[in-house]
């Protein structure tokens, strides 16, 4: 158990910096819409624990701890609902409600279609 922590710990930072460095890159290139960093990653995200998932139900020869390290500690660090939900309100508080309405929809519409997506490409692989 304690190797399968730790791979969720090492996970987590690995999907932690690499959320902050696209984050920050998007800022960089679009500051109004400093979302746009956070919408990536969270339909980035959905597309590979879609993929990741549907390629480890037919792969349950791998270390549980690579399994488990890649889902829930690189993708747990690298996607972000929490970001989210405040970005959402600050959007709000801005007066930028359409563009709030739009963030949201795009967010859950377009994750769950990436998610989707990607146990669909995980389907055709095996």
């Amino acid at each position: 158990m304690i190797r399968v922590a730790l791979a969720v710990a090492l996970g987590g930072a690995v999907g932690s910096v690499l959320r902050f460095l696209a984050s920050s890159w998007v800022a960089a290139q679009w500051p109004r819409h400093f979302y746009m960093g956070t919408l990536a990653v969270n339909l980035f995200g959905c597309l590979l624990i879609g993929l990741l998932s549907g390629l480890f139900l037919t792969r349950t020869e791998l270390p549980l701890e690579l399994r488990v390290g890649l889902i829930t500690g690189v993708l747990g660090g690298f996607t972000t609902f929490s970001s989210f939900s405040l970005e959402i309100l600050k959007l709000m508080e801005s007066g930028r409600l359409f563009e709030a309405a739009g963030y949201l929809l795009c967010s859950v519409l377009g994750g769950l279609l990436a998610a989707w997506c990607g146990l669909l490409l995980a389907r055709l692989a095996s």
